[in-house]
């Protein structure tokens, strides 16, 4: 039997997009691969349980880094100690940036946790719960690279999304709390021009809703990217959501969340890869190339 593998298998271990595969005339620079992104969700996943401050989440960061480094841009860890509710957890933001206009323009950060949620019961490996947004970050450098940004745009890496025993007071959230509280102290929060948030954006049967804690002309231009796109998966049904949006919210920072909470298998054991699909990634990685320009535009006025 002959094995004859699938075009962005070959795409992928030859570093080009599948989009390029189709036709060389194609500009790979501003093309997302949902498949790329996919094969990052299953590296993520291979390494199992993610948690902050364990084994897996520096596993977990020592691939990222490899990848994002490979693409010639550097990755600067942000660490710090989480006080929760089971004692102190050393935890690691990780950041890398693409350069882009004027510094004094400001820059904008699109952002995503990588760490998993701690379960005792059952290994929990969160494909689609910080799987599919790590692997969103890592794959969209490559469509971003050799693109002309009017601002730097930041890829954050976050640690600590997860409620380290139930999602209640301080417990959540931590990564982007410290990112905001170290911004705050170093003055350097008004740099920050709009954030956008993914999480969650693999679910195969993925349904957007609008978030009344986004920014509203933020969602609005988001939104609007997807119907120019005939994306059907940004629905205009609102819901409210709680992420690692709302402490830039809180201080002042137009934020959008792009998150599918409707996800059947959210908290357990199913979340596995094959509830991960690629055109589900590529849905939202079209959707936020097609949404940059105006997103630039709007984010150097609009606070």
């Amino acid at each position: 039997m002959v094995f004859v593998a699938p075009r962005w298998l070959v795409c992928f271990a030859l570093g080009v997009s599948s989009a390029s595969c189709h036709t060389a005339a194609q500009d790979s620079s501003l093309t997302f691969d949902g498949d790329r992104a996919h094969e990052h969700v299953r590296q993520l996943v291979a390494i199992g349980p993610r948690v902050a401050g364990t084994a897996g989440a520096e596993k977990a960061r020592a691939y990222i880094t490899a990848q994002i480094s490979a693409l010639g841009l550097t990755v600067e860890p942000q660490p710090f100690e989480a006080r929760t509710p089971l004692g102190p957890v050393k935890m690691v933001n990780l950041r890398a940036t693409l350069p882009g206009g004027a510094a004094n323009h400001g820059r904008l950060i699109i952002a995503g946790h990588y760490d998993t949620k701690l379960f005792r019961d059952f290994t929990f490996v969160g494909a689609n719960d910080g799987g599919s947004s790590a692997a969103f970050l890592i794959e969209l450098p490559r469509a971003l690279k050799a693109r002309r940004n009017a601002q730097p745009i930041e890829l954050l890496f976050l640690d600590g999304e997860e409620a380290v025993v139930e999602w209640t007071g301080e417990d959540r959230t931590y990564g982007s709390r410290h990112y905001v509280e170290d911004a705050v102290k170093r003055g350097t929060l008004k740099e920050i021009r709009a954030l956008i948030l993914v999480d969650m954006i693999g679910d195969r049967d993925l349904r957007i809703l609008r978030d009344t804690n986004s920014t509203g002309w933020l969602t609005d231009i988001v939104w609007s990217a997807a119907k120019d796109l005939n994306i059907t998966a940004f629905v205009n049904d609102q819901t409210t959501i709680e992420d690692d949006h709302l402490p830039f919210v809180n201080a002042g920072v137009p934020a959008v969340d792009v998150i599918d909470l409707e996800y059947p298998a959210w908290h357990t054991s199913d979340d596995t890869l094959d509830q991960v699909a690629p055109s589900s990634l590529q849905a939202v990685g079209d959707t936020l190339l097609a949404a940059l320009p105006r997103l630039e535009k709007n984010a150097g006025h609009r606070r």
